[in-house]
């Protein structure tokens, strides 16, 4: 394979990790947003529903897969696990991501989010 598709591949891997991270922070704190901007929140909540899902059910999200696949075709190893157990579990968990801290990540999305939309909501009802 030329160096160039190589390059590009790895360039590609990369944008989904960025992605990836982006969509991560945007499924736990998208709800704090939506305090200022109302129509992110008709983005946010599949996305956070998406999130938590994906963590109860211990599943892995499809851009762990895109990104391993683009990451073997520039020639790199890919990983095996998800995008979590693979970027974030090394400095949070260093034993490794379990049932019960994907159960536990899943818990953290939810409450955060119900606290943002529980402030929005009173303060839609409330007038400010």
């Amino acid at each position: 394979m030329p160096y160039y598709l190589r390059v590009l591949y790895r360039l590609l891997a990369n944008a989904v990790v960025g992605f990836h991270a982006l969509f991560i922070l945007i499924v736990v704190f998208g709800g704090f947003l939506a305090w200022r901007w109302r129509w992110v929140a008709a983005v946010h909540i599949p996305c956070a529903l998406w999130g938590i899902l994906i963590e109860y059910a211990g599943w892995i999200c499809p851009l762990t897969p895109l990104e391993s696949s683009l990451r073997a075709r520039a020639g790199q190893a890919g990983y095996s696990g998800g995008f979590i157990e693979h970027y974030l579990v090394p400095a949070i968990y260093p034993s490794g991501l379990t049932p019960r801290i994907q159960a536990v990540l899943g818990t953290a999305v939810l409450v955060i989010n119900a606290f943002a939309y529980v402030v929005l909501i009173r303060r839609l009802t409330r007038g400010s």
